[in-house]
């Protein structure tokens, strides 16, 4: 129920209500079949991600509840690593979304957030678009989004290579807003935050161990 009374608040906030939502298989599908979203950490600031709504360029709506874990990142230490590479395997969708709604956790902050993502039109485009073959003559595609959580509600966006590597494309969301507290609307009571974790007290001891001297919340994200 709780997810899809989240859809409908979710198709609201899009501002998408021209036309009609359309199924999976009316669509097709990328040339290199799914693309797929990944979250992930600075090191030692996890966080939990426990809804995703996606509204593709399709028209086809997507609610996730069983999703890829957040990957603690140790590349990332006072700065984002421009080359974190993770693939998804739960978090997939066919057309390149036009807006994203999650609900996450931030375990040093102990808060729950709601953050919104409007992509604009020129990244989408770049989804869909070949950057070349590889010397084996495979394709090349930005088919991975990727999104760093920080604490205090902060979110960056990347696009990642299938292959070949290097640095991450930097997206500048369309539009992005991150709410917590009273302001809470879609994700509200969805959480897995323990009431029992106190700060600090409740850290584990690598999360104690790896702030100790810092100024909290460490580095620039």
């Amino acid at each position: 129920m709780k997810a899809l009374l989240l859809s409908c608040l979710f198709l609201t906030l899009s501002g998408c209500h021209s036309g009609n939502y359309v199924t999976p298989e009316d669509t097709g599908e990328m040339p290199y079949g799914k693309w797929g979203f990944v979250f992930f950490t600075p090191k030692e600031l996890p966080a939990f991600v426990n809804y995703v709504g996606i509204i593709d360029e399709k028209k086809i709506l997507y609610s996730f509840m069983n999703l890829d874990s957040v990957d603690d990142d140790y590349g990332s230490v006072e700065q984002w690593n421009k080359r974190y590479t993770r693939f998804a395997q739960f978090n997939q969708a066919l057309h390149p979304p036009v807006v994203m709604l999650f609900c996450w956790d931030s375990i040093i902050d102990k808060k729950t957030y709601e953050t919104r993502v409007t992509i604009p039109e020129s990244i989408r485009e770049r989804m869909s678009l070949s950057l070349g073959i590889t010397i084996q003559g495979e394709q090349i595609w930005y088919s991975t989004m990727l999104f760093g959580l920080a604490p205090g509600g902060k979110v960056r966006v990347w696009l990642q290579k299938n292959r070949g590597g290097g640095e991450n494309l930097y997206v500048k969301p369309q539009k992005i807003t991150t709410l917590s507290g009273s302001k809470l609307e879609g994700c509200k009571g969805i959480s897995r935050l323990n009431p029992s974790y106190k700060i600090p007290d409740g850290y584990d001891q690598s999360i104690k161990d790896f702030i100790k001297g810092k100024t909290y919340p460490y580095g620039d994200w």
